[in-house]
């Protein structure tokens, strides 16, 4: 008997034994995540994803090492509502985060819009788990609500237990050698208004002093202060946009203001090793969200010429750096095999930002569109990599629908934190996918906004492998042929600038990646059974949403003074904590 015990056993622990490490991940519990984001990188930029001029060898070794995913879908083609859904796990919309009008992110520091503090993040879920939080470079999610203080939209109302950063975005204001970016065309009729209005008062003066008008000096004095109030309402904010913008903080404290571009690269690169290596003896969230590649590409002497592709691929390579030593500091420290690292974009590359013959932007591979564009593949198909040696298989290419809000209820579950159950999770759980135990994504529809004015939406017939893609509405791209709104620098959502499509067109993205080919009902069979089958699911999710307050609202947008954050007495807002000063 206990020989027959003994050949019973044997064999069944030798089975154990031979498990493959995948199914270990029961031992493994709360592993360290790290995310990487880049600003504004096209899927086109990156060498893993078949770009072979700019050299990405630290993110292409995560590949190598991974997973990586072929569709990963950005739930916004811009940066504001993007990275919403990415932190809540939902569509902007549902948290107010998406733009009823053209100012389609947050302006201003100043500004009352921001991440609702009724938001969930997984930060907060798993900080709530035990974890150190830590958020380091862009936020981008707002700051105050009422008070310069009261810090409502703040990343440590959010979850996270440490910020170094931008509470803003990098724009070209912030470095004083390059052309003003934000608002550029709104910037150059409020000078042309102030110009007309101080000619005209000028002209009825001269007039007033030859005898050939008849006007009071009281009304010339009411209309001279007039334009003087007007050119101090808007100068006060746009002409400051460096010091009210362009600022660095460490949690609540404001440390530069303005930023000191030169070291903001060492300075973010430095935090996050330093941040690792304070909390390496317990789980930690680093989230890694990176300047690079938003313009004004501020970029290191180290890096400036080495590419092939400017500016730009220098901003690129000294990014894919940065990765690799936050990378080594994670095997030094002996965490590799306990640390699920992610790599991916907010959104595709921005086509139409050019200065002269210098392409700024990035590249979005044979997808169509770009930044800004809510439909088109170029605007939100965007890198997507995973890494766990020991858990996920090395070298594994997955082309199944995934999206960025998936980040949040997969890291949750590893986290061992439970799902909101008062509200819509959009995103669903990865793990089982890029573990191989199940073939197919959970996801058989996303929907593709602009701003709130829904564009596209896809089906993923997933007996068949074909992925239906219907566009309702599109953008006009110009000059006619170009494949980006080069007049506007930006495709609007709604309005002039956009076509609306009924019948839609209908794309197989299975086939025709690049949406170059629209199909029809004479070429395709399957034609009035895909758009009913989309037609019946957007409704189904449009039921899904409930009204909330809009953030980017117009009022919510514009800068206000008492919520500016500052280093002194405001309005003089200056300091260098960081330096000798």
């Amino acid at each position: 008997l206990l020989c027959f015990r003994t050949s019973l056993i044997r064999p069944l622990i030798f089975g154990l034994l031979l498990q493959p490490p995948v199914a270990q991940l029961s031992i493994i519990t709360q592993p360290n995540i790290v995310l990487f984001m880049a600003d504004d990188l096209g899927i086109g930029d990156v060498g893993c994803y078949g770009n072979d001029t700019i050299r990405t060898p630290n993110i292409d070794r995560l590949a190598k090492e991974g997973v990586k995913l072929t569709q990963h879908i950005a739930a916004a083609p811009l940066c504001t509502p993007s990275r919403a859904a990415f932190l809540t796990g939902r569509y902007p919309l549902r948290s107010g985060m998406d733009a009823v009008n053209n100012y389609r992110v947050i302006f201003w520091n100043g500004g009352s819009g921001g991440l609702p503090p009724n938001e969930t993040t997984f930060a907060r879920i798993l900080q709530q788990q035990g974890y150190s939080t830590g958020l380091i470079g862009k936020w981008h999610q707002g700051v105050n609500c009422e008070s310069r203080n009261d810090h409502c939209h703040h990343p440590l109302k959010h979850g996270f237990d440490y910020f170094y950063g931008m509470p803003f975005t990098l724009i070209s204001d912030c470095q004083p050698t390059e052309t003003p970016e934000m608002d550029r065309a709104f910037r150059r009729k409020l000078w042309f208004s102030t110009q007309m209005i101080g000619l005209a008062i000028l002209t009825a003066a001269l007039g007033r002093l030859t005898g050939l008008i008849s006007v009071s000096w009281k009304t010339l004095t009411c209309l001279a202060g007039f334009s003087l109030l007007f050119f101090i309402c808007w100068f006060s904010s746009y002409g400051f946009v460096r010091y009210w913008n362009c600022i660095m903080m460490r949690n609540h404290e404001v440390t530069e203001q303005p930023m000191v571009t030169d070291r903001t690269t060492s300075h973010i690169l430095k935090e996050s090793i330093s941040f690792i290596e304070r909390n390496k003896h317990k789980p930690f969230l680093l989230f890694l969200s990176f300047l690079h590649s938003h313009t004004p590409l501020i970029t290191t002497k180290k890096f400036l010429g080495r590419s092939s592709h400017g500016l730009y691929g220098d901003n690129v390579e000294e990014m894919d750096w940065m990765v690799g030593q936050v990378l080594d500091v994670i095997d030094k420290e002996g965490l590799k095999n306990t640390t699920l690292v992610y790599f991916a974009s907010d959104h595709g590359g921005w086509l139409e930002r050019q200065e002269g013959q210098r392409q700024l932007g990035g590249w979005n591979g044979i997808y169509r569109g770009g930044k800004a564009m809510g439909g088109w593949e170029g605007g939100i198909r965007v890198p997507g990599i995973f890494r766990w040696p020991g858990v996920l298989p090395a070298g594994k290419v997955i082309d199944e629908l995934t999206s960025l809000m998936d980040i949040y209820p997969t890291v949750v579950n590893l986290a061992g934190g439970v799902l909101p159950q008062d509200r819509v999770i959009d995103g669903r759980d990865l793990m089982p996918l890029l573990q191989g135990m199940v073939e197919h994504s959970e996801h058989e529809f996303l929907f593709h906004y602009c701003g709130i004015h829904l564009h596209a939406a896809r089906w993923h017939q997933k007996d068949s492998g074909a992925i239906w893609k219907a566009h309702y509405v599109t953008p006009i791209f110009r000059p006619l042929g170009a494949g980006a709104c080069y007049d506007r620098g930006f495709c609007p959502c709604f309005g002039e600038g956009v076509t609306h499509h009924d019948p839609p067109l209908l794309f197989d993205l299975s086939q025709d990646p690049a949406e170059a080919k629209p199909l029809s009902a004479d070429t395709e069979p399957l034609f009035d059974t895909a758009i009913k089958k989309i037609g019946r699911a957007i409704e189904e999710h449009r039921r899904t949403l409930t009204p909330v307050p809009e953030q980017l609202s117009m009022y919510n947008v514009v800068w206000k003074p008492w919520l500016q954050p500052c280093c002194g007495t405001f309005p003089f807002c200056w300091c260098d904590k960081e330096g000798d000063n």
